[in-house]
């Protein structure tokens, strides 16, 4: 199953990597959702084996997910691998200069079952694709609307 959106961000590219690759940030965002993480690794040097350890609460079951950064290629995007709870998966976020000051960040999410259990999950997913679609582009589109508003504060 996969998930793909793009969106335009009146910022630098160098700028809008910075944004999307400060995981403090994301961290303590993912903390106000009610994910338990722990990371391991260097945030400064996230190409050098920077991951978490996330628990969180999904359809009324406990899930864990072991995120890893796969790449990490300033200022042109990265890759995370994900897997627990019986599925597998990898978001890959892409940044292409479109002008001095414009950035279009691109994310694909793919999703396979690696169990009879995740098979399960994936296939309830399925069923619900155009409302999953549907809110990955708004919280994409809400994501880039946030990073832009926060670039353009500091400015």
């Amino acid at each position: 199953m996969e998930f793909h959106s793009k969106e335009d961000i009146e910022a630098p590219i160098a700028e809008v990597f910075a944004a999307i690759s400060d995981f403090g940030t994301l961290e303590r965002s993912a903390l106000r959702r009610g994910i338990e993480l722990q990371r391991t690794g260097d945030p400064a040097h996230p190409e050098n084996g920077l991951a978490w350890d996330l628990s969180f609460s999904f359809r009324g079951k406990p899930r864990a997910i072991k995120l890893t950064m796969a790449s990490y290629t300033p200022p042109s995007g990265m890759a995370l691998d994900g897997s627990g709870s019986g599925v597998d998966g990898r978001m890959e976020v892409e940044l292409l200069a479109l002008s001095p000051q414009r950035t279009r960040m691109s994310v694909r999410l793919k999703l396979s079952p690696t169990t009879l259990t995740g098979r399960l999950l994936v296939q309830s997913l399925k069923l619900a694709r155009s409302n999953l679609n549907r809110r990955f582009k708004l919280r994409l589109a809400d994501y880039a609307r946030l990073t832009e508003e926060r670039l353009s504060r500091t400015a």
